[in-house]
């Protein structure tokens, strides 16, 4: 493979929908930055949650001032109380802000970077800088409920995280700020329907097309 100069990727998909896994697939493959910005708003709400700020925006800001990216990924954030309340947090058009100017600091020193959470073509990588290539991630919610549930190591309800799955993609798609949406070029990936490596062929083919113009 020729080294690659510039490539952006953008991951955009439903809870549990594999994205997260391929996002880290490909970026590996074409060795690129990977920022997940669902970890990020799971790291507000640890924090919320653990400190209970009087004002959550004053609190946030101040916080994201001297975090890195690295640490926020090496946290556990990934409780099914975190879940919960990160749907009702994403909501929130200022605690958004905060998050896409940390993400943006990153992303426009980086030309070979893969973003992935349920904004990013839409918003985050609508324009400067601008996507080379979308993904849309779907899949059956019961069988992303039974992958969440082995990654929980059993510990909640299946039906519990599949009812939790289902309302916080519903919260993400009907959310006035920002909603779940698939742009109109963003190739669709149903991770239900094929297996990990099927998923990194299918990447893999729209970004050598994408290389090779």
């Amino acid at each position: 493979m020729a080294k690659i100069k510039k490539l952006i990727i953008a991951c955009d998909g439903e809870s549990a929908s594999g994205k997260s896994t391929a996002a880290k697939l490909v970026s590996r493959k074409y060795k690129l930055l990977l920022i997940n910005s669902g970890l990020l708003y799971r790291y507000c709400s640890k924090l919320v949650i653990d400190n209970e700020p009087k004002n959550i925006i004053i609190f946030l800001k101040k916080k994201f001032k001297t975090v890195s990216y690295k640490e926020i990924s090496k946290q556990k954030l990934h409780s099914e109380k975190i879940s919960n309340h990160v749907a009702i947090l994403a909501k929130n058009k200022k605690v958004r802000n905060i998050i896409n100017q940390f993400q943006m600091k990153i992303i426009r020193k980086n030309k070979k970077i893969c973003v992935e959470g349920r904004d990013i073509a839409s918003k985050i990588l609508a324009k400067n800088p601008k996507y080379d290539v979308a993904f849309y991630f779907k899949c059956n919610l019961k069988v992303a409920a039974y992958r969440r549930w082995l990654d929980l190591k059993k510990k909640v309800q299946l039906n519990e995280i599949a009812r939790s799955l289902k309302n916080r993609t519903m919260l993400d798609k009907k959310r006035k700020n920002s909603p779940l949406i698939r742009v109109k070029d963003a190739i669709l990936i149903r991770s239900d329907k094929l297996n990990k490596k099927q998923v990194l062929f299918k990447m893999s083919q729209a970004i050598n097309k994408i290389l090779q113009n």
